[in-house]
């Protein structure tokens, strides 16, 4: 069925509410919960489609489970939440699979880390050693430190005057 019919309000009230095996008041209870938004006519009847029909199906699963409606409108919004991140992580599978592809049409191995910062804006940090203040060494080339875990222990960054401090 093609995703228009399968939207497209046809039914009536009474012949949806037989279709669901249920009477049309509990369709106007489940409207008026919010569980159910069928279509108006421009008279204001309802008409609903065979998605309609389907979230009836899932309804009355769900009730036949022993859940309240309050309890089977949070599955249905959970249920709803839970297919809009699965479109969402899919975008973003494809997304990676095309970055890794051009990264390895570029001759870059994806497996490989690659440092986060670009070596012509990476930042060499240094250590002050001891003995006079004004002799410092650095710590390792921008690449190793990007790829190396920080060292344990207190980090020592400098300040606005480029003194150094210890955290």
């Amino acid at each position: 069925m093609t995703d228009d019919r399968f939207h497209k309000a046809v039914y009536v009230i009474s012949v949806a509410a037989e279709l669901a095996g249920v009477h049309p008041q509990t369709l106007r209870i489940y409207e008026r919960r919010g569980l159910l938004a069928p279509a108006r006519t421009a008279g204001g009847s309802r008409r609903y489609s065979d998605a309609d029909l389907a979230l009836l199906e899932r309804i009355a699963e769900l009730t036949d489970e022993g859940l309240n409606l309050a309890g089977v409108q949070r599955v249905l919004e959970l249920e709803a939440a839970v297919a809009e991140l699965q479109v969402e992580l899919d975008d973003a599978r494809r997304a990676h699979e095309r970055q890794s592809a051009e990264l390895a049409a570029r001759g870059f191995n994806p497996g490989v880390r690659l440092p986060a910062v670009a070596s012509s804006r990476a930042v060499t940090i240094y250590r002050a050693t001891r003995g006079p203040a004004s002799v410092v060494e650095p710590v390792g080339s921008p690449e190793a430190e990007l790829v190396r875990p920080w060292p344990e222990g207190p980090a020592s960054t400098a300040n606005k005057s480029g003194k150094l401090r210890s955290d």
